[in-house]
């Protein structure tokens, strides 16, 4: 599917550099909700309580393209199982054995497994200056997650963590392009509704070994507060502006997002968690935007 952005409107552009301030809030989530929700509870009633919040706004659509639904369903499923369960529950599982950095640099990969997807499955074109503007983008986040220090990279080794992270961004990828090249009869917001509804059922089972063998879920105050915040922040706003910003510019270039992303998260760090800003933060984000600046200059005939 291509995108449906005009030569002359910057309301697209606007949003892909609002969309990942929204998205980075889910680095609060695994920073401090974690400490209170076990990783699949939290991604379990995170998406259970996104679908209670849509479901009565969008009921009456759901109802009268019932018929429709079976013919979606596998669609559905999938988008939900790769978006709301894989990306909503590896990044928390992730956090309990590796870092932050690490979590940082397995996840910019996405980005590049959504441009070589796209092409090869769906055939989109990928100009020069989407590939140089990728790049740029790589190195300034590298620059912040290795404070600027190269020997992070060469030293750099694996943990059972960052297979759960390389998951999630390969998880993303697959999400990010089916979701765009699949057509449904369901609006933005309705078809979304039903991606979080397949996304806490696609965890449920994993849920409930969690709940059986390994953590209990303590539900009070503190575990209200943060599933409504990661519902509602880095899910209901975030995946729906993900998702319009997917219509305007296309995949790939929409996968720039997790690279401002890693930027604001970094923000929120330095703002939540009192890291200090240094000199790499300001040579890493402005290589981000430059990268971003480059990618979205498509030309056009």
């Amino acid at each position: 599917m291509k995108p449906s952005t005009t030569k002359n409107s910057i309301f697209p552009y606007i949003l892909l550099f609002v969309q990942p301030i929204f998205m980075a809030t889910n680095i609060i989530v695994a920073r401090g909700g974690v400490e209170y929700v076990p990783p699949i509870s939290l991604a379990f009633w995170r998406w259970l309580c996104v679908f209670i919040i849509l479901f009565p706004f969008f009921y009456s659509e759901i109802y009268k393209k019932r018929k429709l639904l079976k013919k979606e369903f596998f669609k559905l499923f999938f988008l939900g199982l790769m978006g709301c369960g894989i990306c909503g529950a590896f990044p928390f599982i992730a956090g309990m054995s590796t870092t932050m950095a690490n979590m940082g640099i397995i996840y910019t990969s996405s980005p590049v497994f959504i441009v070589i997807l796209s092409v090869f499955l769906f055939g989109e074109k990928i100009g020069l200056n989407r590939i140089l503007g990728l790049i740029i983008c790589l190195i300034g986040v590298f620059t912040i997650i290795t404070k600027g220090n190269i020997n992070y990279l060469i030293d750099f080794r694996f943990t059972t963590g960052d297979f759960w992270m390389l998951g999630a961004a390969i998880g993303w990828a697959l999400y990010s392009i089916y979701l765009l090249n699949w057509k449904s009869a369901f609006s933005l917001m309705g078809r979304f509704t039903l991606i979080a509804f397949f996304g806490f059922i696609s965890l449920f089972p994993f849920y409930m070994i969690e709940e059986t063998f390994f953590f209990d879920t303590k539900f009070n105050s503190i575990f209200l507060a943060w599933v409504l915040f990661a519902a509602v922040s880095p899910g209901i706003i975030a995946f729906s502006l993900y998702t319009k910003v997917q219509r305007y510019l296309g995949a790939s270039l929409t996968g720039f997002t997790l690279y401002l992303f890693a930027v604001y998260g970094a923000i929120f760090g330095i703002l939540l968690f009192e890291e200090m800003l240094l000199p790499f933060h300001y040579y890493g984000g402005a290589l981000v935007f430059a990268g971003v600046y480059i990618a979205r200059k498509i030309k056009t005939k």
